[in-house]
């Protein structure tokens, strides 16, 4: 078993020991069990999948950072919540309203706003994944 922590800005979203983790990555899922090697690595939007007494639980999860040690993983993230949590109305508007105004965009240059609009729709879709199965 590893403990796994998942904060947000607003809460501690979980605490607990589990099986394993697996995390979306700049280059892509990686799976974290028990005596991991440590490492940091950013996260991006996408769904975090961990497992505990047999059952797979996935969160979506919108960017931040993943510290691993031998014996806990600490995910520090903007964004983490279950399908019940999830208003799949919303987040589609959400995601559509992004890639209209990305698609709209007047200046290339403005790369805080890019990077904005970016992180919306890979939220949203990430929220829509997992509340869609």
């Amino acid at each position: 078993m590893i403990k796994l922590n998942i904060v947000t800005p607003e809460k501690k979203v979980f605490s607990g020991d589990v099986a394993d983790v697996y995390l979306p990555t700049e280059t892509g899922e990686i799976g974290v069990l028990e005596t991991h090697t440590a490492m940091v690595t950013p996260l991006v939007p996408g769904e975090l999948r961990y497992a505990m007494e047999g059952k797979v639980y996935p969160l979506a999860i919108g960017s931040g950072f993943a510290e691993v040690d031998q014996e806990s993983i600490t995910v520090l993230t903007d964004m983490a919540v279950t399908a019940d949590e999830i208003d799949e109305t919303k987040a589609e508007k959400q995601k559509n309203e992004a890639l209209k105004a990305l698609e709209n965009l007047d200046h290339v240059e403005d790369a805080e706003e890019i990077a904005h609009l970016q992180a919306t729709i890979g939220r949203s879709t990430a929220q829509l994944k997992i509340k869609r199965g």
